[in-house]
């Protein structure tokens, strides 16, 4: 039987679709760094409560940090099983909280459990629903009125960058099965 393959939709704003998960994650931070991705969706949601339109002067900006966002999040969602496989190598000691970012300390140690927590309490679809409100709500000249959560996806989300971000500093080894030896 052969394995569907999940379309990443890297194509958009890379220039080509990338296969791998954990290469999806290294061209989202070659494409543009952490301080930039969490100031963009800092911005989009503040925006949401004003009467002015986010990035007015050049919307297509709005456009290609979604779908950077978008396949980030996808690469994110196949990560969440990779904890089994794949642990972060020596993670440096993390000596103050400004380092650990938004992680906890068993986060900061093992980032594949911040993906699994997000994706046990909202799946992939109420993300993409999540970035889809923010965006149309942040490029809205009105105020609109809402009825659904939009914090909780946010901090998952900064999690979830801040993870990435970890994972890539630190690199990734595969874990090694114990083989017993014969008797």
């Amino acid at each position: 039987m052969k394995k569907n393959k999940i379309s990443f939709e890297t194509n958009f704003w890379y220039a080509y679709e990338i296969e791998n998960p954990f290469e999806v994650i290294d061209a989202f931070f070659d494409y543009a760094d952490l301080d930039h991705y969490k100031q963009r969706l800092a911005e989009a949601v503040l925006y949401i409560s004003k009467q002015e339109v986010y990035k007015k002067e050049y919307p297509g900006q709005v456009f290609v940090f979604y779908t950077t966002l978008r396949s980030f999040l996808k690469a994110c969602f196949y990560l969440q099983n990779k904890g089994k496989k794949w642990k972060v190598k020596q993670a440096s000691d993390c000596k103050s909280i400004l380092h650990r970012a938004s992680l906890t300390k068993e986060e900061f140690a093992n980032p594949f459990t911040v993906f699994q927590i997000a994706f046990i309490e909202k799946s992939l679809d109420e993300f993409d629903f999540f970035l889809c409100e923010i965006i149309h709500i942040s490029l809205s000249p009105n105020v609109e009125e809402f009825d659904y959560d939009l914090i909780t996806p946010y901090i998952h989300l900064v999690k979830m960058l801040d993870a990435s971000q970890i994972m890539r500093e630190s690199g990734l080894e595969k874990i090694k099965k114990n083989i017993l030896p014969l008797e």
